[in-house]
């Protein structure tokens, strides 16, 4: 086999490969593909699980007898495990491989699915909704960052946020879900369902999904692995990659002697870090109030259940094509100014929803279009906080984003539950979520200017 052109190194074959360049001169692989699509199924699992409280939250009502203030513990539990997994798994990743976490964090969330479906009281459930956001907590921010690093930088936004917008879409198809089986199987069903799922697609990670190969290098796992997963990647290269003896990951601003936390922290990141934060934080204060408590905000308006439910699932559904749409610009244009313009469609959009509660077609018409720009320009996040960190710091880095935004999807679910007790009009709550997203343009707008842009690597 030695002697086959294919194993024989090509004359004058570099010794040293830097990875990420590599990867960027080769085009979009069928490997590429399986991982896009791996990551979006754990992303999508992960939308559904999170989701699921909201939609079984007015059969809860029904079938306990409980207030709906009640619910807010509930609600918020899991965004409380979602904020400490994120926040513990991105160093973990950064240390041992994103593969590793990204299997024990599916496993798990799948497992605390399944148990929370056999909740019996309100603690029991809170308790379970806490754990289950532990493992969900965890996967989302080691997909991104894995297909990230597999991803070449001209299409790098663009391949991430389709990624990504299986969160929306995975959590829009629990609504549908909800409305079929909740009537035919009561809520028991949507939880067990999002337990089986995971379960079966770990059994696809564990013998399809690779480490990510920038990780390979900077932990220095050996030329062969890396070679190996490369090859997968470009196999029309693999006399140039069998003459490789040493790979490296050129980073923009070096920072291997620090700790992944050192990084996110270190000046050149400290202020584009915070401004990350407090532009999540708002983005998740709007979706999950709305997605926790607008089944209920909509039945209060004069809709059935089931109405509810589907009204509901729309605002996430537009996700899918908002976020691919801002992927494709941000590859373009400035990709702060891009999602800026997405969270000021945003209020403007959540405005006049809660100024339509005619009919359900134009209601849901408005509820759509919102959700497309809200989850176009929260989806977007993750890739843009991607590009700002190196690899020694990026699961980290992409991890406390999502885990510190967590904080605010607890802030929204509570902020629901104390908007019920003063009991104000469903047009005044929506006229009040216009604020959390005139901030996160402004927190934007402070990025761009205060802190130099990294380029993607």
């Amino acid at each position: 086999m030695s002697n086959t052109p294919s194993s024989r190194p090509a004359p004058g074959a570099p010794h040293t490969l830097d990875v990420p360049d590599f990867i960027d001169r080769q085009p979009l692989s069928a490997y590429q593909w399986l991982i896009l699509v791996l990551c979006f199924l754990i992303v999508a699992a992960d939308g559904f699980d999170t989701a699921a409280i909201g939609y079984i939250a007015p059969s809860l009502v029904k079938e306990w007898g409980v207030a709906k203030s009640a619910l807010g513990p509930v609600l918020s539990a899991a965004l409380f495990g979602l904020a400490v997994g994120a926040i513990t798994a991105g160093p973990l990743a950064d240390k041992f491989g994103r593969k590793k976490v990204l299997l024990a964090s599916v496993f798990f969330f799948g497992v605390a699915s399944l148990l929370t479906a056999t909740a019996e009281t309100i603690e029991v459930l809170t308790a379970l909704r806490f754990l289950t956001g532990l493992g969900l907590g965890a996967a989302m921010p080691n997909a991104v960052t894995l297909m990230s690093e597999f991803a070449p930088a001209r299409r790098r936004a663009v391949i991430v946020n389709t990624m990504f917008c299986g969160f929306p879409l995975g959590a829009s198809a629990g609504g549908f879900l909800a409305s079929w089986l909740i009537p035919h199987s009561g809520w028991h069903a949507v939880l067990i369902a999002g337990g089986v799922v995971p379960l079966l697609l770990c059994v696809a990670l564990l013998v399809l999904l690779p480490e990510s190969v920038r990780y390979l290098v900077v932990s220095g796992q050996g030329a062969d692995k890396v070679r190996a997963v490369l090859r997968r990647i470009a196999p029309q290269e693999a006399a140039t990659l069998a003459g490789v003896t040493h790979f490296t990951v050129a980073e923009h601003k070096p920072v291997s002697k620090q700790s992944a936390v050192g990084v996110v922290l270190s000046k050149p990141y400290v202020v584009g870090s915070t401004m990350l934060w407090l532009t999540y934080f708002m983005g998740l204060v709007i979706f999950y109030l709305l997605t926790s408590w607008m089944p209920i905000l909509v039945k209060d308006a004069g809709f059935t259940i089931e109405q509810a439910a589907l009204l509901t699932a729309l605002f996430p559904l537009g996700g899918g094509i908002g976020t691919i749409f801002s992927g494709w610009l941000m590859d373009k244009l400035n990709p702060h100014k891009v999602i800026a313009v997405g969270y000021a469609l945003t209020a403007l959009l959540i405005y006049a929803v809660g100024q339509n509660t005619g009919s359900v077609i134009g209601l849901g018409a408005l509820i759509f279009l919102a959700g497309t720009a809200m989850n176009g320009a929260q989806s977007s996040m993750p890739s843009l906080a991607a590009a700002f960190y190196p690899t020694q710091g990026r699961a980290t880095g992409v991890a406390w984003m999502l885990g510190i935004g967590r904080f605010g999807g607890i802030a929204g679910a509570l902020l629901g539950a104390e908007l019920m007790r003063q009991k104000l009009g469903f047009d005044q709550i929506f006229t009040l979520l216009t604020l959390p997203a005139l901030v996160a343009v402004v927190a934007l707008v402070v990025k761009m200017r205060f802190t130099a842009r990294v380029s993607p690597v």
